[in-house]
């Protein structure tokens, strides 16, 4: 199996199975000298654990991370930092019922006929429960962003029917830490706990949509062509289980835009409007970073469904087990990860690259 590995200087390896012994990661390229908290690795993991709300899976995982190589009296040496995270909670029995039918929505009819050998267990390494490593990792990443300056924050602003955006008086980013849903807005916040659970009540799921937003980035970061900064974080974001698009600045919205409403003016004291989200021609503009990320409803639900034995008989499947209604809304530390891998690794390159580079052109406050 190929595609383990994410990043070219700043690289990660991740490991490891939903209903194996343990899930685990491999961080190359982390520079020496950096104070590395492990507190701060634990809580941002502790923040995407399962089963810390109705609204979640009642899988009940401690997700303590074991920094097993790369770090030295509290710093990092510049080897690879191994991770380890012990599964402690599977309940492989769920599935037993269902190992011979492919999950509507699931990776196991495709698996089956890329691998012709798959685990039917949680769905393997498809799983959602390897991006606890993405987090893992990420972290490591956030303390060297946010020892120059780089702030990585997300929040969902929509649930099914609900919804919020930066332009509402409500909206507040303090408010995402304050309820079960990573929602910037505690107005929404409340009308969702009362549809999620009406929604768990009938036994079916829901879709959200997550803002991410990065701030302090510097201008450079990124290359103008195959690499381009918005492009690597569109993937990185893309590879996040369930998400289905992926937009940066005003995404869609462009397609309705004219070019005097859309191009975001320059003046001596900096930019008039953000509407690019961060990035021109690929390469950050100092501005903040802005992207939205979708994620489907999880597939796995109680209402019955139709679908095919390994055999291809027409069967009725229900999904039994614990699951998340809404996978949205534990992918926000996930989405703030993955934002942070891809920064953390362009600024090495652009480092790498370009270190020596001068200019006379002005800076301007962004």
């Amino acid at each position: 199996m190929a595609g383990n590995s994410f990043g070219e200087l700043f690289r990660v390896t991740t490991f490891g199975e939903s209903h194996g012994a343990a899930i685990g990661a491999i961080v190359d390229g982390c520079p020496p000298g950096l104070e590395l908290s492990v507190e701060e690795i634990q809580r941002q993991l502790d923040r995407r654990k399962p089963g810390q709300s109705r609204f979640t899976t009642a899988r009940r995982e401690a997700d303590s991370v074991q920094v097993l190589s790369g770090v030295f009296e509290g710093k990092t040496t510049g080897a690879p930092i191994g991770l380890l995270i012990h599964n402690s909670d599977q309940r492989s029995q769920d599935y037993g019922a269902i190992k011979d039918l492919f999950r509507p929505g699931h990776a196991d009819y495709t698996y089956a006929h890329k691998y012709g050998h798959r685990d039917y267990r949680g769905g393997g390494r498809s799983s959602a429960r390897e991006t606890a490593m993405r987090v893992a990792a990420g972290a490591i990443a956030m303390q060297w962003l946010g020892q120059h300056g780089v702030k990585i924050r997300a929040g969902v602003v929509q649930i099914g029917p609900h919804q919020t955006d930066p332009d509402a008086s409500t909206f507040d980013w303090s408010q995402t830490s304050e309820n079960p849903f990573f929602c910037p807005d505690a107005t929404m916040a409340t009308a969702c706990d009362e549809f999620m659970r009406a929604l768990k009540k009938e036994g079916d799921s829901v879709g959200a949509r997550v803002l991410v937003e990065a701030t302090g980035v510097p201008v450079g970061l990124g290359e103008p062509v195959f690499d381009r900064l918005d492009a690597d974080l569109a993937k990185a974001l893309m590879s996040i289980n369930a998400v289905k698009a992926v937009a940066v600045g005003d995404g869609f919205a462009v397609a309705a835009q004219r070019g005097t409403e859309h191009r975001d003016p320059l003046t001596p004291t900096g930019f008039t409007s953000n509407h690019a989200g961060g990035t021109l021609g690929g390469i950050s503009t100092g501005q903040s970073l802005r992207m939205e990320l979708a994620f489907k409803p999880t597939s796995s639900i109680t209402i019955p469904g139709t679908t095919i034995d390994t055999k291809g008989a027409t069967q009725e499947i229900v999904t039994r087990g614990r699951h998340d209604p809404c996978v949205g809304i534990r992918g926000v530390p996930v989405a703030e990860a993955m934002v942070a891998l891809v920064l953390m690794d362009h600024w090495l390159r652009h480092r790498a690259q370009n270190a020596d580079v001068s200019h006379s052109f002005p800076d301007i406050e962004r």
